[in-house]
């Protein structure tokens, strides 16, 4: 009894002794992050409701009814909701995709939630088939501005607080909703381009564990066709980052794994009519400022003799691999211009990696870009690469932009050269796709007068300005209204940067550094869409339709499509002039050009 009574004391004094002294790889716990629950949490719960009163309603048991595609729904707030939730009436061409939103809500928890689609029939009994009818759950993701936002500048966010954004897509068979609680559903359902024209009605039931819905869908089939994406006009230029998805899933860069990765990943891309391909002739151009640095897809070794020898085996691997999927239209090249100056190569005779700054203009840049220049044309012209290759180049100090090109015109006239940055008259002439940061763009009649040069010109977003923008937290409408500016301007397209930059955690959390959430990407790991790229695509197939009926109305003797044509035309032009960007104005501004476009569509003959 006295040999325990000792040692108890002992072990205390040892514990205590121990905790009191500095022990290798200890971490204050003041700094320790906070461990997480047993299980992983696919989406962040952690929102109340502003309006609880709104529950107190008998909205017990399961309630079902359409949105809009163009609405954001926020978990925790009771859905307001049209006077027929219960139906879907809407219009389409042949190929086209048509999207809304399925909303279901309860007091109640609710168990096993899921939906039976239906085929959708029209009155011969021909059918769109449920394979053509896509069902996908919209989950929330963290932002750090809140909604319709119009601080975000390219600077960190004055807001402690996140924000819940419902945004990215996920394939779903059942799910169970939290009482008090909304949970979106994103409907797609893609018209075949051989579908018979007319009136297809069908049902989807929305059931629970003990009870069910049903929701009714009529969509009003036109004899127009769309043509599948990868004939489409529009140039969508979305910066890619391969390495990122490599980074993400833990794979070796540019392994079978990574590939087959990579498939699905671009496949999005190319479905939404995807223009470029981004690939790197540097190592890091842009500052290694990404949570996976771009390394470069053209190897640079210095020989032991001081020539240079260049590897193209990653640069050929990845745009063959975004040809075959369908993006097959230009390749960009990253960059005359990295941030810093900053040029990277092998040293053959010690295998170190040197970093060099090699200013344009300077005897060293010119030297050294003659000879790459010779080398990298010669590989094109083997690949039958050349014709469609652009230089790019991004916004720098006007005196090395035009040092730059002065030297990439006098190694051949047969380089195309890309930028992306502010409106520059002198740079005019000499950039053959200029693609301007929207507000500060090149008046109507300039982009015009580059389409009769047989140039063309597109304009981007980044993390600015706030509106419009593709941010998580813009209003949906913002992204399709882009589109729509893309025709009233007479752009060839838009740009982003970009498609796929994931932060630490992107499934949940879309926070990242000082921009804005949503600035860095598009789309999230695994190939899956979501809202702001669903209403992106949108406003490209509406710029296609406006396209294909202009074709079409100019070999019409008929007055009212004549006057139908004006009418779109002026409306169009009343676009460039948007500067609130009211969500409500954008709305309507879309609605009627879509009204006008249907109406031609219906006395105009299909396309040949």
């Amino acid at each position: 009894m006295k040999k325990a009574l000792i040692f108890l004391p002992l072990n205390l004094f040892l514990v205590s002794f121990c905790l009191s002294q500095s022990i290798p790889g200890q971490i204050d716990s003041a700094r320790l992050p906070k461990p997480g629950p047993a299980h992983y949490e696919p989406e962040y719960l952690l929102d109340e409701p502003i309006r609880p009163g709104d529950w107190s309603g008998d909205y017990r048991g399961l309630h079902a009814g359409f949105g809009s595609e163009d609405e954001l729904y926020f978990r925790t707030e009771l859905p307001h909701i049209g006077n027929d939730p219960g139906s879907w009436k809407t219009a389409g061409w042949r190929g086209e995709r048509l999207n809304t939103q399925i909303l279901v809500w309860s007091t109640d928890t609710l168990r096993q939630i899921r939906f039976e689609v239906n085929d959708i029939r029209n009155e011969h009994g021909k059918s769109l088939g449920k394979s053509n009818i896509q069902l996908r759950k919209i989950c929330y993701v963290l932002a750090n501005f809140p909604y319709g936002s119009t601080e975000p500048n390219c600077g960190g966010s004055p807001y402690k607080n996140a924000f819940l954004m419902p945004d990215r897509f996920e394939s779903f068979d059942r799910f169970d909703l939290p009482g008090k609680t909304v949970r979106p559903v994103w409907l797609s359902v893609d018209i075949p381009s051989d579908a018979e024209p007319g009136i297809y009605a069908g049902t989807i039931e929305v059931i629970a564990s003990n009870s069910r819905q049903v929701l009714h869908v009529k969509l009003d089939v036109g004899h127009q066709v769309l043509p599948k994406p990868h004939d489409w006009h529009f140039r969508l230029d979305l910066w890619q980052n391969p390495w990122i998805i490599a980074n993400y899933y833990h794979v070796k860069p540019w392994s079978d794994q990574h590939i087959m990765l990579l498939k699905t990943h671009l496949k999005l891309y190319a479905e939404a009519g995807g223009t470029y391909i981004t690939t790197y002739g540097v190592h890091s151009p842009w500052g290694d400022n990404e949570y996976a640095i771009e390394g470069g897809m053209i190897q640079w070794t210095k020989r032991k003799n001081g020539g240079w020898k260049f590897d193209y085996r990653i640069f050929d691997q990845y745009v063959e691999l975004a040809m075959s999927i369908g993006i097959d239209k230009a390749i960009t090249i990253y960059t005359p211009l990295p941030w810093g100056e900053r040029f990277f190569y092998t040293e053959e005779a010690t295998g170190n990696l040197i970093q060099e700054q090699w200013v344009p203009g300077s005897d060293n840049f010119k030297k050294v870009w003659d000879i790459f220049l010779t080398d990298l044309r010669s590989h094109l012209e083997k690949k039958g690469w050349l014709k469609k290759t652009y230089l790019g180049i991004n916004e720098n100090a006007m005196e090395q932009t035009l040092a730059a090109i002065k030297i990439i015109k006098a190694h051949s006239k047969d380089w195309k050269i890309t930028y992306a940055g502010n409106w520059h008259p002198e740079l005019d002439t000499l950039i053959t796709d200029y693609c301007f940061l929207f507000g500060n763009e090149a008046a109507v009649a300039e982009v015009g007068t580059r389409a009769y040069r047989g140039q063309t010109t597109t304009y981007y977003v980044c993390c600015n300005p706030a509106k419009p923008n593709n941010f998580l937290f813009s209003p949906p409408i913002e992204g399709r209204w882009q589109g729509w500016y893309s025709a009233a301007h007479g752009y060839n397209g838009f740009l982003r940067w970009a498609y796929d930059s994931w932060p630490e955690d992107p499934m949940r959390d879309a926070r990242y550094g000082y921009w804005a959430a949503g600035d860095c990407f598009m789309v999230y790991p695994g190939g899956n869409s979501c809202i702001r790229f669903e209403k992106l695509r949108e406003g490209i197939v509406d710029y296609e339709k406006i396209r294909i009926l202009r074709q079409l109305a100019a070999k019409s003797a008929d007055l009212s499509v004549k006057r139908l044509m004006d009418e779109l035309n002026n409306h169009l032009a009343t676009l460039n002039s948007e500067k609130t960007f009211a969500e409500e104005k954008l709305k309507t501004d879309v609605t009627k050009g879509r009204e006008l476009m249907e109406e031609l569509s219906k006395k105009l003959p299909p396309a040949k």
